[in-house]
């Protein structure tokens, strides 16, 4: 691995832990709140590939389990992987594999990434909810419905980190980021 690799991941990580730092939005309907961190673990995805936004988001979730407060509203700690939100975190781990498994050899056209980032989100509000219907025992059709409401804070957020991904493309440090 080169010190720019590592560079990216640790880049990529601070990011998310500073999403972290936005304070969650409470729903009311389910016990998950709204987060800005999945739109890092987006961006990690587009801008890292499969490897490396693996790493980087594998990373971050490591910091979490252990501890470190790093997740949305300063949470950390084993607790928080059996718990109602940890079918996302779960799911978080899988999507830069996902997404940069679907990217691979394209020409990261706009409607590609688009329709590439729509199976990611569609892919972490399916675990969410799958894990969050074991969790508190909820019909899984309650839990899939309940879900529905991150589904445009979802997609703002990924256009948010499509627009980023394009832009930092354009500069020589994330040019020729391998997939």
């Amino acid at each position: 691995m080169k010190t720019r690799d590592i560079t990216q991941i640790a880049v990529m990580v601070a990011v998310i832990i500073v999403l972290g730092y936005i304070p969650p939005i409470p729903i009311g309907l389910i016990p998950v709140p709204l987060v800005l961190q999945n739109m890092g673990i987006i961006l990690a995805s587009l801008l890292l590939g499969r490897k490396n936004g693996s790493y980087a988001v594998g990373l971050f979730v490591a910091l979490a389990f252990v501890g470190f407060p790093v997740l949305s509203g300063g949470h950390g700690g084993a607790a928080v992987f059996v718990g109602p939100t940890a079918g996302y975190i779960y799911a978080w781990l899988v999507t830069p594999f996902l997404l940069g498994t679907l990217l691979h050899n394209h020409q990261h056209l706009a409607w590609e990434i688009g329709a590439t980032i729509l199976i990611g989100v569609l892919f972490i509000n399916l675990s969410g909810a799958l894990w969050l219907s074991v969790t508190t025992h909820l019909a899984l059709p309650k839990a899939l419905l309940a879900g529905l409401v991150f589904l445009p804070g979802d997609l703002l957020k990924s256009g948010i980190a499509i627009a980023l991904h394009r832009r930092l493309r354009l500069l020589d440090q994330f040019a020729a980021v391998e997939k």
